[in-house]
């Protein structure tokens, strides 16, 4: 006959069972060695009587002739082959026990066939419960983390989303994964600062205490207001009217919040200053800004500095960025690909001049 193991996900609810799981629970003896398995309750309240035993070596099954089920891995194998067992595992899987019954069921000469029955899968995205967990528990426990604030954590931020950035410039999407993974972290982190002011004076005085279900609950919203015709009636023509109704939909939304109508409201000011120019343009352009307000630009700067630098410089790198949108590219993708080739010649150049 053979053994069922019974798995389940610590990240889903407890009591909810797949139907080959329940079937697998009524048919057989079961037995787990979690005492505190928090599917017990469930199972009791359906009426399925879980036996809990105690973890023991070989040597403590011999002596336990008397019992009718010990927890010897070896005494499971055997008994498995004239007796319908089940194995609720515990939710980190009972690894290293299971594959000691596996290896003694291996060793008789008739070994019984083990079954694996998932009892619960997890869902898309269930691994970041276990991201929320650990991240709490590093606030709580590691020095380190918790001493960390939003303002400290700014060039980590920074550094891990050009990270990102580098990973897909190189086509290195093997990276890329773990770059995201470091970058996600820094998200959990600050929502998990952001959640110490609920309930305090400030927080409630402010409004500026949230935590990480505050966050996906805020971009889901957004993404389902401003995606209409995926989760409304709206219908678009493609691409380039999906981006006007969004455009139009962050415009309703400042207004609603009091906020200025302007085209270029919600741009950050601190990003590089050659990104800032090229979504400054963008903006601009999707408003019908006119070319002179660019046009004017160094005129409006003046000459020089006291430094004899001349104060248009900025201008005329403004026209470069305005000259490349216009040719359809990015100017902040260019300059990064000549800047990585002039990194690729001082490279090559320093092993030129190296002794052999």
């Amino acid at each position: 006959m053979p053994l069922i193991v019974v798995t389940t996900s610590p990240r889903v609810p407890p009591g909810l069972l797949t139907p080959a799981a329940w079937k697998a629970l009524s048919d057989g003896r079961v037995l787990t060695g979690c005492a505190d398995h928090p599917y017990l309750p469930y199972l009791a309240e359906a009426g399925t009587k879980v036996e809990v035993i105690a973890l023991a070596s070989d040597s403590a099954a011999d002596s336990a002739a008397d019992s009718a089920v010990v927890s010897a891995p070896a005494d499971i194998a055997r008994r498995s082959r004239t007796e319908k067992l089940v194995w609720l595992a515990a939710q980190d899987g009972d690894e290293a026990f299971m594959r000691a019954v596996g290896h003694a069921a291996l060793a008789l000469d008739d070994p019984p066939v083990i079954e694996v029955v998932p009892g619960s899968y997890d869902l898309p995205g269930a691994r970041l419960l276990d991201l929320v967990q650990v991240m709490d528990r590093l606030r709580s426990e590691c020095p380190w983390d918790r001493g960390q604030t939003h303002e400290s954590l700014v060039p980590y931020l920074v550094e891990e989303a050009y990270e990102v950035l580098d990973t897909i410039d190189q086509g290195d999407y093997g990276a890329l994964q773990e770059e995201l993974g470091d970058l996600l972290l820094q998200i959990v982190f600050h929502a998990r600062i952001a959640q110490e002011r609920t309930g305090t004076e400030r927080s409630v005085q402010d409004g500026d205490g949230f935590d990480i279900d505050d966050v996906a609950t805020g971009i889901v919203d957004k993404l389902i207001r401003r995606h209409p015709h995926v989760f409304a009636d709206v219908r678009v023509s493609g691409a380039a009217e999906v981006s006007d109704n969004w455009e139009a939909i962050k415009a309703a939304e400042r207004a609603a919040k009091g906020e200025t109508e302007s085209a270029l409201s919600g741009v950050p000011m601190a990003q590089p200053a050659l990104s800032l120019a090229a979504q400054l343009l963008r903006r601009a352009g999707r408003a019908g800004a006119p070319d002179e307000l660019a046009d004017e630009l160094g005129d409006e700067l003046g000459d020089e500095h006291g430094d004899g630098l001349p104060t248009n410089t900025g201008a005329r790198l403004f026209q470069l960025v305005r000259q490349a949108q216009a040719a359809g590219v990015d100017p902040e993708a260019e300059l990064r690909a000549a800047a990585r080739e002039y990194r690729r010649r001082v490279e090559e150049w320093e092993r030129e001049r190296s002794p052999q």
